[in-house]
C-alpha cells in the first residue's frame, strides 16, 4: 500500500464516522443511559427526531438549471417536511448574486432562526452571511464556501478533491498496471475551484499507479457543452482506454457524442451520481461502468444540522457535545456491484 493509498484509507474511515454520526443524530429510538468503564454515567443525545422548539429556517440556492441543483432543493424541502417543528421558507432559486443577497437580507428582517445557504458565489455572499450571523441567526453554508469562518456556524461540503481521487483510483484498478494506457478527462468549468480540485485529485491518483491524463478537455456542466467537448476529445485522441467525465449532467451530451462516434474501445466513469447513469451502470450494456458520488443531499443535511443547532442538540455518535464546524461528505464509487445502495437517493439528469 502506498503512502497516499494509506492516507486515503484513513480519510475514508474518518468520513465514514462522520456519516454515521449524521445518521445517528436523527435516530428515532433514544438510547438508554450507559455506564462507562470509569463508572461515570453518560447519556447519549436522545430523541433528536422528536418534536422540539419550533425552528424557522430560510433556504436559498442557485437556480435549478441542471439535475444536481434541482435535486439539492427538492431534497432540502422533502427533509424539512419530515419535521413538524421546522418551518422552511424557500427563496426562489437564482444565479443573480445581488438577488440572492437580497433574499438573505429578507430572511434577516424576518428574524428566522437559521439560514441554509448554497451561494451562487461564496465570496460574494460572505458579507451578508456574516451579517446574519451577527444578528444571531445560525447560518449553514452548503457546497460553495464563504471567504470567512465568521460567515457560518457550520459548513456542509462535498469532496471535490476526493471525487478525483476516487475516479483515478477506480481507473487504476480497472487498467491493472497497463502502463501504456491512454486516460482522458472531460472536466467542468475550468475557472471554478471545484473543477480544479477534481482534476488535481484525479491526477494524483493516476500518478500513484504510474498513469497520467493523456487528453483533457473542459465543458460547462451542460448537455450541449458536454457533447461538444467530447466530440473534440474523440477527434483529437484516436486511442483511449478510459474517460473520466466530471459531471453526469454534461455526461448526457458526452455519451451522445460517444454514440455518434461509434467508438467502443474504452470505458467511461461519470461524476456526481445521476440516476440515469446508475441505471446504465446497472444494465451492464453501457460503456459507463462507474460514477463517483457528489451528494445532492447537502441541503437536506443542512436542514438537519440547522435544526439541531437551534434546538441545542448534538450528533449522537460523537463524544463532543457540539455540532462540528465542517461536515465533509464522502465521494464513493458506484459500480454494478453496489448501485442498488445509491440509486434511491440519486438525482435525475
Amino acid at each position: 500500500m502506498s503512502v497516499r493509498t494509506a492516507r486515503l484509507a484513513v480519510t475514508a474511515g474518518l468520513v465514514g464516522l462522520s456519516s454515521m454520526a449524521l445518521i445517528a443524530c436523527t435516530s428515532n429510538t433514544p438510547e438508554a443511559e450507559k455506564t462507562t468503564t470509569t463508572g461515570t454515567q453518560q447519556v447519549a443525545a436522545k430523541g433528536n427526531d422528536e418534536p422540539g422548539k419550533k425552528v424557522k429556517i430560510g433556504f436559498s440556492a442557485p437556480a435549478a438549471d441542471h439535475g444536481w441543483m434541482g435535486a439539492i432543493t427538492k431534497a432540502t424541502q422533502a427533509e424539512a417536511k419530515k419535521y413538524p417543528d421546522v418551518d422552511l421558507q424557500v427563496a426562489e432559486g437564482t444565479n443573480d448574486v445581488n438577488l440572492q443577497i437580497s433574499q438573505v437580507e429578507t430572511f434577516i428582517n424576518q428574524k428566522v432562526d437559521a439560514i441554509v445557504l448554497l451561494p451562487f458565489d461564496g465570496a460574494a455572499l460572505t458579507a451578508v452571511a456574516t451579517k446574519a450571523m451577527q444578528a444571531g441567526i445560525t447560518v449553514i453554508n452548503v457546497d460553495r464556501e464563504f471567504d470567512s469562518s465568521f460567515a457560518a456556524r457550520t459548513t456542509v461540503l462535498g469532496d471535490n478533491h476526493g471525487m478525483g481521487v476516487s475516479a483515478g483510483t477506480y481507473i487504476c484498478e480497472q487498467l491493472k498496471g497497463k502502463k501504456d494506457a491512454v486516460v482522458a478527462e472531460i472536466a467542468g468549468i475550468d475557472s471554478l475551484p471545484l473543477t480544479q480540485e477534481r482534476s488535481k485529485g484525479f491526477k494524483e491518483a493516476l500518478a500513484d499507479c504510474g498513469l497520467k491524463v493523456n487528453n483533457r478537455v473542459a465543458a460547462e456542466f451542460t448537455v450541449e457543452s458536454g457533447e461538444k467537448a467530447a466530440t473534440n476529445l474523440l477527434q483529437a485522441a484516436p486511442k483511449i482506454d478510459a474517460i473520466w467525465n466530471h459531471d453526469d449532467d454534461q455526461g448526457v451530451g458526452v455519451m451522445a457524442a460517444i454514440k455518434n462516434s461509434g467508438r467502443k474501445e474504452f470505458f467511461v466513469v461519470g461524476g456526481a451520481g445521476s440516476a440515469n447513469v446508475m441505471r446504465d451502470i446497472k444494465s451492464g450494456n453501457s460503456l459507463l461502468k462507474a460514477t463517483v458520488i457528489y451528494p445532492s443531499t447537502q441541503g437536506a443535511d443542512g436542514i438537519r444540522l440547522a435544526r439541531l443547532l437551534v434546538q441545542k442538540k448534538a450528533l449522537g455518535d460523537l463524544v463532543e457535545v457540539e455540532v462540528p464546524r465542517v461536515v465533509q461528505l464522502y465521494a464513493p464509487v458506484v459500480t454494478k456491484d453496489n448501485v442498488d445502495q445509491y440509486l434511491p437517493t440519486a438525482f435525475e439528469s
